[in-house]
Parts: structure tokens; sequence; C-alpha cells
């Protein structure tokens, strides 16, 4: 199920506040890269990552790339930090998020 435009404003509040748990270097996206990206989406579900790539073109790849490999919802972007949503249903204390 899809988030909402109030969950998502929600859930920028909540995101403001978090460093980035992953960077992505100089090598772009990688096998190891998008599997921590996926041990920080089921141990925290909203995590920010930084993507350093040289222009941005290659950055809205890198972004895109993410989103479609992990099955996130993208909340933000800004800059060459995007954040990253992914529920998690095992997680013994999920974030309660605002229903409409």
């Amino acid at each position: 199920m899809p988030i909402t435009d109030k969950q998502k404003r929600w859930l920028k509040t909540q995101v403001h506040h978090l460093k980035p748990v992953v960077i992505v270097g100089q090598h772009g996206i990688t096998e190891p890269v998008l599997a921590e990206i996926e041990v920080a989406l089921v141990h925290h579900e909203l995590i920010k990552v930084r993507v350093n790539a040289g222009d941005r073109d290659e950055r809205e790849t890198s972004i895109e790339l993410i989103r479609e490999r992990t099955q996130a919802d993208l909340i933000n972007r800004i800059g060459n930090v995007a954040a990253y949503y992914r529920h998690n249903p095992k997680k013994r204390d999920p974030m309660q998020i605002p229903t409409l």
C-alpha cells in the first residue's frame, strides 16, 4: 500500500534530524552498497543516503536506482541526500505513521 501525502509530510519531519547512514562514494551503486541500504532499511525503516556523484544526472540515476532496487518510498531529496522509507512488518515496535 503506497503512503499518502499526509504520511509523507509526517515522515519528512521525522527524517529531518537524521544523519545519512549510507554514503555512496566514487564507485557508485554497487551490490555491497545496496546490501548496506537493505540492512539499514530493515533495521531503521526510515534512512538518509548521501550520493556523492559527479553531476546531477548521475545523482538522479543513483537515487532512482536505489528506490527501484530496494522497493522503498522516496520521501525527500535535497541536493545529494535522499530519504527513503520502507515499512518492516516484522519489527517489534513499528513506526506509527498517522493515517488520514
